[in-house]
Protein backbone atom coordinates (compact mmCIF):
# COMPACT_ATOMS: atom_id res chain seq x y z
CA UNK A 1 0.00 0.00 0.00
CA UNK A 2 1.47 3.35 -0.74
CA UNK A 3 0.90 5.84 1.88
CA UNK A 4 2.03 9.80 0.21
CA UNK A 5 0.05 12.15 3.58
CA UNK A 6 0.12 11.42 7.29
CA UNK A 7 0.29 13.14 10.39
CA UNK A 8 2.38 12.35 14.15
CA UNK A 9 2.86 14.25 17.17
CA UNK A 10 6.30 14.64 17.85
CA UNK A 11 7.88 15.49 21.60
CA UNK A 12 11.87 16.75 22.44
CA UNK A 13 13.09 15.50 25.68
CA UNK A 14 12.60 17.63 28.62
CA UNK A 15 15.68 19.38 30.30
CA UNK A 16 16.91 17.56 33.31
CA UNK A 17 15.98 19.53 36.79
CA UNK A 18 18.84 21.61 38.39
CA UNK A 19 19.95 19.73 41.71
CA UNK A 20 19.50 21.25 45.23
CA UNK A 21 22.81 19.63 47.13
CA UNK A 22 25.26 21.00 49.74
CA UNK A 23 28.99 19.66 49.75
CA UNK A 24 29.54 17.14 52.71
CA UNK A 25 33.11 16.10 53.53
CA UNK A 26 34.88 15.15 56.14
CA UNK A 27 36.15 17.51 58.85
CA UNK A 28 33.92 19.90 56.58
CA UNK A 29 30.75 21.05 58.79
CA UNK A 30 28.72 22.99 56.47
CA UNK A 31 29.79 22.97 52.95
CA UNK A 32 28.75 25.32 50.53
CA UNK A 33 25.94 24.16 47.69
CA UNK A 34 27.45 21.97 44.98
CA UNK A 35 24.20 21.27 43.48
CA UNK A 36 24.89 20.39 39.50
CA UNK A 37 22.73 21.56 36.27
CA UNK A 38 20.16 19.42 34.35
CA UNK A 39 20.95 18.01 31.17
CA UNK A 40 18.88 19.22 27.80
CA UNK A 41 16.49 17.33 26.26
CA UNK A 42 17.10 15.25 23.51
CA UNK A 43 15.89 17.08 19.92
CA UNK A 44 13.56 15.24 16.88
CA UNK A 45 15.77 15.30 14.01
CA UNK A 46 14.17 14.28 10.87
CA UNK A 47 16.50 12.81 7.55
CA UNK A 48 15.88 12.38 4.22
CA UNK A 49 16.77 8.70 3.42
CA UNK A 50 16.79 7.09 -0.46
CA UNK A 51 16.27 4.05 1.63
CA UNK A 52 12.94 4.59 2.77
CA UNK A 53 10.30 5.01 -0.11
CA UNK A 54 6.94 5.46 1.61
CA UNK A 55 5.30 7.29 4.66
CA UNK A 56 3.26 4.08 5.55
CA UNK A 57 5.03 3.52 8.79
CA UNK A 58 3.47 6.58 10.07
CA UNK A 59 0.13 5.56 9.74
CA UNK A 60 0.48 2.67 12.28
CA UNK A 61 3.00 4.71 14.76
CA UNK A 62 2.06 8.25 15.34
CA UNK A 63 4.27 9.08 18.54
CA UNK A 64 7.70 9.53 18.70
CA UNK A 65 9.28 11.00 21.88
CA UNK A 66 12.79 12.01 22.15
CA UNK A 67 15.15 11.54 25.57
CA UNK A 68 14.66 13.53 28.46
CA UNK A 69 18.06 15.01 30.30
CA UNK A 70 19.15 13.61 33.53
CA UNK A 71 18.97 15.61 36.77
CA UNK A 72 22.03 17.28 37.90
CA UNK A 73 23.77 15.83 40.50
CA UNK A 74 26.14 16.28 43.72
CA UNK A 75 29.31 17.58 43.18
CA UNK A 76 28.17 20.14 40.56
CA UNK A 77 27.74 17.47 38.31
CA UNK A 78 25.48 17.87 35.30
CA UNK A 79 22.76 15.46 34.11
CA UNK A 80 23.18 13.42 30.97
CA UNK A 81 22.22 15.32 27.91
CA UNK A 82 18.79 13.13 26.09
CA UNK A 83 19.80 11.68 22.68
CA UNK A 84 17.91 13.01 19.71
CA UNK A 85 15.86 11.36 18.18
CA UNK A 86 16.32 10.81 14.14
CA UNK A 87 13.64 10.02 12.13
CA UNK A 88 14.13 9.03 8.77
CA UNK A 89 11.38 10.24 6.17
CA UNK A 90 11.43 9.88 1.66
CA UNK A 91 13.29 12.15 0.02
CA UNK A 92 10.46 14.65 -0.79
CA UNK A 93 8.65 15.00 1.97
CA UNK A 94 7.63 17.96 2.80
CA UNK A 95 6.49 18.76 7.13
CA UNK A 96 4.02 20.82 8.67
CA UNK A 97 2.83 22.67 11.17
CA UNK A 98 -0.88 21.13 11.80
CA UNK A 99 -2.10 23.88 13.70
CA UNK A 100 -0.79 26.65 11.30
CA UNK A 101 0.26 25.09 8.08
CA UNK A 102 3.06 26.24 8.15
CA UNK A 103 6.28 24.49 6.20
CA UNK A 104 8.76 23.67 9.19
CA UNK A 105 11.01 21.58 6.67
CA UNK A 106 11.30 20.07 2.95
CA UNK A 107 13.74 17.47 2.76
CA UNK A 108 15.09 16.81 -0.68
CA UNK A 109 17.87 15.35 -0.84
CA UNK A 110 19.21 12.08 0.45
CA UNK A 111 20.85 13.08 3.94
CA UNK A 112 19.02 16.56 4.29
CA UNK A 113 18.72 16.72 8.50
CA UNK A 114 16.74 19.48 10.21
CA UNK A 115 15.58 20.01 14.14
CA UNK A 116 11.84 19.60 13.74
CA UNK A 117 11.52 19.66 17.79
CA UNK A 118 14.04 21.36 19.87
CA UNK A 119 14.56 19.42 23.24
CA UNK A 120 14.35 21.46 26.56
CA UNK A 121 17.28 22.99 27.98
CA UNK A 122 18.67 21.97 31.21
CA UNK A 123 17.77 23.72 35.07
CA UNK A 124 20.61 25.63 37.04
CA UNK A 125 21.35 24.03 40.15
CA UNK A 126 21.66 25.23 43.48
CA UNK A 127 25.52 26.26 43.24
CA UNK A 128 24.34 29.12 40.54
CA UNK A 129 22.38 30.69 43.22
CA UNK A 130 25.02 31.78 46.12
CA UNK A 131 25.32 34.99 46.77
CA UNK A 132 26.90 36.75 49.49
CA UNK A 133 24.06 37.49 50.86
CA UNK A 134 22.32 34.24 50.35
CA UNK A 135 24.76 31.24 51.07
CA UNK A 136 22.61 28.30 51.36
CA UNK A 137 19.91 28.71 48.26
CA UNK A 138 17.35 25.77 48.86
CA UNK A 139 16.07 25.64 45.57
CA UNK A 140 16.80 25.23 41.80
CA UNK A 141 15.61 25.63 38.26
CA UNK A 142 13.36 22.60 36.95
CA UNK A 143 14.29 21.87 32.93
CA UNK A 144 12.31 23.18 30.65
CA UNK A 145 9.84 21.45 28.60
CA UNK A 146 10.87 20.28 24.80
CA UNK A 147 8.99 21.03 21.74
CA UNK A 148 6.18 19.62 21.04
CA UNK A 149 3.60 19.35 18.19
CA UNK A 150 1.00 17.31 15.69
CA UNK A 151 2.88 17.51 11.99
CA UNK A 152 1.55 16.72 8.80
CA UNK A 153 3.30 14.59 6.61
CA UNK A 154 3.83 15.38 2.50
CA UNK A 155 4.99 13.06 0.39
CA UNK A 156 5.90 14.85 -3.21
CA UNK A 157 8.05 12.61 -5.90
CA UNK A 158 10.79 13.87 -6.80
CA UNK A 159 11.39 13.27 -10.44
CA UNK A 160 12.32 15.23 -13.91
CA UNK A 161 8.96 13.90 -16.12
CA UNK A 162 5.69 13.36 -14.90
CA UNK A 163 3.07 11.05 -16.84
CA UNK A 164 0.05 12.51 -17.11
CA UNK A 165 -3.34 11.59 -18.81
CA UNK A 166 -6.65 9.10 -17.89
CA UNK A 167 -6.45 5.59 -16.69
CA UNK A 168 -5.68 3.13 -19.50
CA UNK A 169 -4.11 5.37 -22.42
CA UNK A 170 -0.75 3.97 -21.89
CA UNK A 171 1.36 5.50 -19.50
CA UNK A 172 2.63 2.17 -17.38
CA UNK A 173 3.06 0.32 -20.77
CA UNK A 174 5.29 3.26 -21.61
CA UNK A 175 7.35 3.31 -18.48
CA UNK A 176 8.08 -0.05 -18.01
CA UNK A 177 9.83 -0.01 -21.71
CA UNK A 178 11.65 3.28 -21.07
CA UNK A 179 12.72 1.97 -17.80
CA UNK A 180 13.35 -0.67 -15.24
CA UNK A 181 10.29 0.11 -13.53
CA UNK A 182 7.76 -2.56 -13.44
CA UNK A 183 4.46 -1.52 -13.15
CA UNK A 184 1.40 -3.43 -13.00
CA UNK A 185 -0.24 -3.61 -16.43
CA UNK A 186 -3.61 -4.54 -17.66
CA UNK A 187 -6.72 -3.42 -19.28
CA UNK A 188 -8.45 -2.06 -15.88
CA UNK A 189 -10.76 1.04 -16.56
CA UNK A 190 -9.77 2.45 -13.08
CA UNK A 191 -6.81 4.54 -12.24
CA UNK A 192 -3.36 3.04 -10.43
CA UNK A 193 -2.87 3.43 -7.15
CA UNK A 194 0.95 4.39 -6.62
CA UNK A 195 2.90 6.34 -8.38
CA UNK A 196 5.82 4.40 -9.81
CA UNK A 197 8.89 6.13 -10.69
CA UNK A 198 12.12 4.53 -13.46
CA UNK A 199 15.15 5.96 -14.31
CA UNK A 200 15.74 6.36 -18.25
CA UNK A 201 19.35 5.98 -20.07
CA UNK A 202 19.93 8.30 -22.61
CA UNK A 203 23.20 7.64 -24.35
CA UNK A 204 26.46 7.27 -22.46
CA UNK A 205 26.06 9.09 -18.58
CA UNK A 206 22.69 11.07 -19.43
CA UNK A 207 19.68 10.29 -17.16
CA UNK A 208 16.65 11.27 -16.21
CA UNK A 209 13.81 10.49 -13.52
CA UNK A 210 10.16 9.64 -14.68
CA UNK A 211 7.32 9.41 -12.58
CA UNK A 212 3.86 7.28 -13.72
CA UNK A 213 1.56 9.66 -12.31
CA UNK A 214 -1.79 7.84 -11.28
CA UNK A 215 -4.88 8.61 -13.72
CA UNK A 216 -6.26 11.68 -13.12
CA UNK A 217 -9.91 12.42 -13.46
CA UNK A 218 -12.49 15.36 -14.03
CA UNK A 219 -12.52 17.18 -10.73
CA UNK A 220 -9.62 16.01 -9.18
CA UNK A 221 -8.62 19.84 -8.14
CA UNK A 222 -11.44 19.70 -5.38
CA UNK A 223 -10.58 16.00 -3.91
CA UNK A 224 -12.97 13.84 -6.06
CA UNK A 225 -11.54 10.37 -6.08
CA UNK A 226 -7.22 10.82 -4.89
CA UNK A 227 -7.25 13.76 -6.86
CA UNK A 228 -5.09 16.04 -4.28
CA UNK A 229 -3.18 13.08 -3.68
CA UNK A 230 -2.48 12.69 -7.14
CA UNK A 231 -1.83 16.30 -8.00
CA UNK A 232 0.82 16.68 -5.34
CA UNK A 233 3.33 14.46 -7.17
CA UNK A 234 2.95 16.53 -10.48
CA UNK A 235 3.97 19.98 -8.85
CA UNK A 236 8.02 19.15 -8.80
CA UNK A 237 7.82 17.70 -12.31
CA UNK A 238 9.90 19.68 -14.98
CA UNK A 239 8.63 18.38 -17.69
CA UNK A 240 4.74 16.65 -18.41
CA UNK A 241 4.23 13.99 -21.04
CA UNK A 242 0.26 13.75 -21.74
CA UNK A 243 -0.48 10.41 -22.99
CA UNK A 244 -4.11 10.62 -24.52
CA UNK A 245 -5.58 7.62 -26.67
CA UNK A 246 -5.78 8.47 -30.11
CA UNK A 247 -7.44 5.60 -31.29
CA UNK A 248 -10.66 5.95 -30.01
CA UNK A 249 -11.40 2.94 -29.06
CA UNK A 250 -12.32 3.47 -25.48
CA UNK A 251 -15.03 5.90 -27.14
CA UNK A 252 -13.56 8.88 -25.81
CA UNK A 253 -12.73 12.42 -27.58
CA UNK A 254 -9.19 12.60 -27.34
CA UNK A 255 -9.43 16.78 -27.31
CA UNK A 256 -11.95 16.71 -24.44
CA UNK A 257 -10.12 14.55 -22.56
CA UNK A 258 -6.83 16.92 -23.08
CA UNK A 259 -8.88 19.90 -21.60
CA UNK A 260 -9.97 18.05 -18.87
CA UNK A 261 -6.81 17.04 -17.72
CA UNK A 262 -5.20 20.12 -18.06
CA UNK A 263 -8.48 22.44 -16.96
CA UNK A 264 -7.47 20.35 -13.39
CA UNK A 265 -3.76 21.11 -13.65
CA UNK A 266 -4.98 24.83 -13.96
CA UNK A 267 -7.76 25.38 -10.98
CA UNK A 268 -4.78 23.19 -8.74
CA UNK A 269 -2.32 25.55 -9.11
CA UNK A 270 -1.50 28.15 -11.79
CA UNK A 271 2.30 27.03 -11.84
CA UNK A 272 1.53 23.53 -12.29
CA UNK A 273 -0.51 24.28 -15.63
CA UNK A 274 2.55 26.36 -16.66
CA UNK A 275 4.78 24.03 -17.06
CA UNK A 276 6.14 22.48 -20.47
CA UNK A 277 4.32 19.83 -22.16
CA UNK A 278 4.04 17.56 -24.41
CA UNK A 279 0.92 15.37 -26.06
CA UNK A 280 1.39 11.90 -26.92
CA UNK A 281 -0.87 10.41 -28.99
CA UNK A 282 -0.78 6.71 -27.82
CA UNK A 283 -1.80 3.61 -29.82
CA UNK A 284 -0.84 4.52 -32.85
CA UNK A 285 -0.90 0.54 -33.82
CA UNK A 286 -5.13 0.21 -33.66
CA UNK A 287 -6.37 1.06 -37.37
CA UNK A 288 -8.56 3.74 -36.33
CA UNK A 289 -5.64 5.64 -35.14
CA UNK A 290 -4.80 6.82 -38.73
CA UNK A 291 -8.25 8.59 -38.82
CA UNK A 292 -8.34 10.60 -36.03
CA UNK A 293 -4.87 11.54 -35.76
CA UNK A 294 -4.41 14.52 -38.17
CA UNK A 295 -7.56 16.39 -37.13
CA UNK A 296 -6.35 15.71 -32.99
CA UNK A 297 -2.95 16.81 -34.48
CA UNK A 298 -4.05 20.15 -36.03
CA UNK A 299 -6.04 20.77 -33.36
CA UNK A 300 -3.26 20.59 -30.38
CA UNK A 301 -0.83 22.53 -32.77
CA UNK A 302 -3.33 24.89 -32.90
CA UNK A 303 -3.41 25.20 -29.27
CA UNK A 304 0.28 25.74 -28.95
CA UNK A 305 1.30 21.95 -28.00
CA UNK A 306 4.07 19.73 -29.64
CA UNK A 307 2.29 16.15 -30.39
CA UNK A 308 4.14 13.02 -31.09
CA UNK A 309 2.50 9.60 -32.17
CA UNK A 310 4.01 6.17 -30.47
CA UNK A 311 2.68 2.98 -30.34
CA UNK A 312 3.69 2.04 -26.13
CA UNK A 313 3.20 -1.83 -26.88
CA UNK A 314 4.53 -2.14 -30.03
CA UNK A 315 7.85 0.09 -28.98
CA UNK A 316 6.74 2.63 -31.95
CA UNK A 317 8.25 5.99 -31.89
CA UNK A 318 9.39 5.66 -28.54
CA UNK A 319 13.28 6.43 -29.43
CA UNK A 320 11.95 9.91 -30.30
CA UNK A 321 10.10 11.31 -27.62
CA UNK A 322 12.93 9.92 -25.13
CA UNK A 323 15.22 12.07 -27.63
CA UNK A 324 13.08 15.06 -27.59
CA UNK A 325 12.43 14.82 -23.83
CA UNK A 326 16.42 14.96 -22.87
CA UNK A 327 16.74 17.63 -24.93
CA UNK A 328 14.30 19.80 -23.44
CA UNK A 329 15.44 18.96 -20.14
CA UNK A 330 19.00 20.09 -21.07
CA UNK A 331 17.81 23.49 -22.32
CA UNK A 332 15.05 24.05 -19.15
CA UNK A 333 16.20 26.30 -16.03
CA UNK A 334 16.73 24.00 -12.88
CA UNK A 335 13.43 24.60 -10.61
CA UNK A 336 13.20 27.28 -8.44
CA UNK A 337 12.48 25.85 -4.78
CA UNK A 338 8.75 25.94 -3.82
CA UNK A 339 7.26 29.63 -2.44
CA UNK A 340 6.36 27.72 0.75
CA UNK A 341 5.41 30.17 3.87
CA UNK A 342 7.52 28.85 6.46
CA UNK A 343 7.25 28.49 10.09
CA UNK A 344 10.34 30.29 12.16
CA UNK A 345 11.30 27.89 14.69
CA UNK A 346 13.46 30.47 16.66
CA UNK A 347 11.08 33.15 16.52
CA UNK A 348 8.08 30.97 17.88
CA UNK A 349 10.28 30.13 21.48
CA UNK A 350 11.16 33.44 21.55
CA UNK A 351 7.99 35.08 21.15
CA UNK A 352 6.42 32.48 23.87
CA UNK A 353 3.39 34.43 25.28
CA UNK A 354 2.03 34.95 28.83
CA UNK A 355 -1.85 34.01 28.28
CA UNK A 356 -4.28 34.90 31.19
CA UNK A 357 -7.94 33.42 31.34
CA UNK A 358 -10.72 34.81 33.97
CA UNK A 359 -13.15 32.03 35.10
CA UNK A 360 -14.66 33.75 38.07
CA UNK A 361 -12.37 34.56 40.84
CA UNK A 362 -9.99 32.47 39.61
CA UNK A 363 -7.08 33.62 37.58
CA UNK A 364 -5.37 31.14 35.47
CA UNK A 365 -2.20 32.28 34.21
CA UNK A 366 0.26 30.16 31.51
CA UNK A 367 3.07 30.05 29.15
CA UNK A 368 6.80 28.56 28.68
CA UNK A 369 8.17 31.67 30.92
CA UNK A 370 5.30 30.56 33.44
CA UNK A 371 6.10 27.27 33.77
CA UNK A 372 9.73 27.76 34.21
CA UNK A 373 9.63 30.09 37.20
CA UNK A 374 7.25 27.73 38.89
CA UNK A 375 9.20 24.99 38.23
CA UNK A 376 11.94 26.66 39.89
CA UNK A 377 10.48 27.85 42.69
CA UNK A 378 10.63 25.78 45.99
CA UNK A 379 7.52 27.22 47.81
CA UNK A 380 8.61 25.73 50.96
CA UNK A 381 11.70 28.00 51.20
CA UNK A 382 11.35 31.76 51.85
CA UNK A 383 14.21 33.05 49.55
CA UNK A 384 12.73 30.71 46.82
CA UNK A 385 9.40 32.43 47.06
CA UNK A 386 11.11 36.33 47.37
CA UNK A 387 12.88 35.09 44.04
CA UNK A 388 9.54 33.75 42.67
CA UNK A 389 7.42 37.11 43.67
CA UNK A 390 10.42 39.40 42.04
CA UNK A 391 9.89 37.24 38.67
CA UNK A 392 6.51 37.53 38.49
CA UNK A 393 6.80 41.51 38.98
CA UNK A 394 9.93 41.80 36.38
CA UNK A 395 8.33 39.93 33.67
CA UNK A 396 5.05 41.99 33.79
CA UNK A 397 2.53 39.52 35.04
CA UNK A 398 1.28 40.79 38.29
CA UNK A 399 0.17 44.24 35.93
CA UNK A 400 -1.67 41.61 33.51
CA UNK A 401 -3.44 40.15 36.12
CA UNK A 402 -4.28 43.94 37.67
CA UNK A 403 -5.34 44.84 34.09
CA UNK A 404 -7.41 42.05 33.83
CA UNK A 405 -9.23 43.16 36.94
CA UNK A 406 -7.99 40.90 39.65
CA UNK A 407 -8.54 42.26 43.68
CA UNK A 408 -7.19 40.98 46.52
CA UNK A 409 -8.59 37.78 47.98
CA UNK A 410 -8.70 36.57 44.35
CA UNK A 411 -6.90 33.34 43.49
CA UNK A 412 -4.14 32.77 40.79
CA UNK A 413 -3.58 29.18 39.43
CA UNK A 414 -0.12 28.66 37.78
CA UNK A 415 0.84 25.05 36.64
CA UNK A 416 -0.88 23.27 39.79
CA UNK A 417 0.11 26.12 42.29
CA UNK A 418 -2.51 28.57 43.81
CA UNK A 419 -2.22 31.29 46.12
CA UNK A 420 -4.51 34.11 46.83
CA UNK A 421 -3.69 37.97 45.16
CA UNK A 422 -2.49 40.44 47.93
CA UNK A 423 -1.84 43.81 46.48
Amino acid sequence: MFKDTSKIFIQAGKGGDGAVTFHREKYVAAGGPDGGDGGNGGNVVAVASKDVSTLLDFRYKKKYVAQDGGNGRDGRRSGKNGEDLVIKFPCGTVIRDSESGKVICDLKADGDRFVIAKGGNGGWGNSHFATATRQTPKFAKSGLPGDEREITLELKLIADVGLLGFPNVGKSTFLSVVSDARPKIANYHFTTLVPNLGVVKVGEGTTFVIADIPGIIEGAHEGVGLGHDFLRHVERTRILLHFVDVSGCEGRDPVEDVHIINNELKNYSEKLAEKPQVIIANKMDIPSFEENYAKFKAQMEEEGFTVMAISAAAHKGIEDVINYTARMLAELPEEEDDDYDYLDLDEERKNDSIEITVDGDVYIVEGMYVRKIVGSTNFDDYESLQYFQRALRKSGIIDMLEEKGIKEGDTVHMYGVEFDYIK
